[in-house]
């Protein structure tokens, strides 16, 4: 684990391989660990730096207090890659940790070569929203109970209500052990989500993305991820989507060799 400072904080990350450098974000309930199934494979001919957010494991939060919004984990991450004095590398984020690696390549494409966006969790504005679909408020209100929960001391209750409503009943019991506590870990970190200001991705957002983009989605993701992950894709100039067979939105646990081979062959194009 190395530590590198960045505005007023210490980022902690994790550092394998040689080559140039991919910068992996997780998303809501994780941390480095999260990259753990596709480490391997991803640190063979690349660097491999994975950060944890700021109130994240292994910083332990209460869920009291500022310094917990998209903006300001984008901020962090801008000075991380800037810390890092890498030049621009390979940004790669899953979920929450996707729309912040989109932002990044919105307001700081210099420091970005090409970008992998892992069903990136947001809401679309009216102008990239499709015809006849509805604007769904079902991640605000779950996030809302699942704080709610966690907040009164059932840690457990709110992880179940959080993780079963985007994997579906029953999910949260079936999970092994070790991703149960990585998310009891960070289970506070919803309360900050409640008032994070995750502003909505709009089509003039999207098509200020000029880094090369290939997003990812697993074909049994359900709910708004799926509508999302189809209109960036066409909304942003260039970019391609790849559908992992059997797979839902933590498709990197479920499918690692066929997720790394995507990114891989994406990253070794020239």
């Amino acid at each position: 684990m190395k530590r590198l400072r960045t505005i007023d904080h210490d980022t902690s990350y994790v550092d394998i391989g040689s080559g140039p450098a991919i910068v992996a974000l997780h998303g809501s309930l994780g941390d480095f660990r999260s990259w753990s199934p596709v480490m391997g494979p991803l640190s063979r001919d690349y660097r491999l730096i994975v950060p944890s957010l700021r109130r994240f494991f292994p910083e332990h939060w209460d869920g009291k207090g500022d310094g917990f919004t998209i903006a300001e984990h984008t901020r962090d991450c801008i000075a991380f890659l800037e810390g890092l004095q890498l030049g621009p590398v390979h940004l790669m984020g899953h979920s929450r940790g996707g729309n912040i690696a989109f932002r990044v390549a919105q307001q700081r494409p210099d420091l970005v070569r090409k970008l992998i966006l892992a069903e990136p969790g947001g809401e679309l504005d009216a102008s990239l929203m499709p015809p006849g679909q509805a604007p769904s408020a079902e991640r605000v209100e779950s996030i809302v109970e699942a704080a709610r929960l966690i907040a009164a001391g059932d840690v457990d209750g709110g992880l179940e209500h959080f993780v079963d409503r985007i994997y579906g009943a029953g999910t949260w019991a079936k999970r092994p052990a070790a991703s149960k506590q990585m998310r009891r870990d960070n289970a506070y970190t919803l309360i900050g989500q409640i008032h994070e200001d995750r502003k909505p991705f709009s089509r003039s957002d999207a098509a200020s993305i000029r880094n090369p983009t290939h997003l990812i989605g697993g074909e049994l993701t359900r709910g708004m991820l799926p509508v999302v992950l189809k209109a960036l894709t066409e909304a942003i100039p260039g970019a391609r989507c790849t559908m992992i067979p059997y797979a839902a939105h933590s498709m990197f646990e479920q499918a690692p060799i066929r997720f790394s081979e995507i990114v891989l062959e994406f990253l070794d194009e020239a």
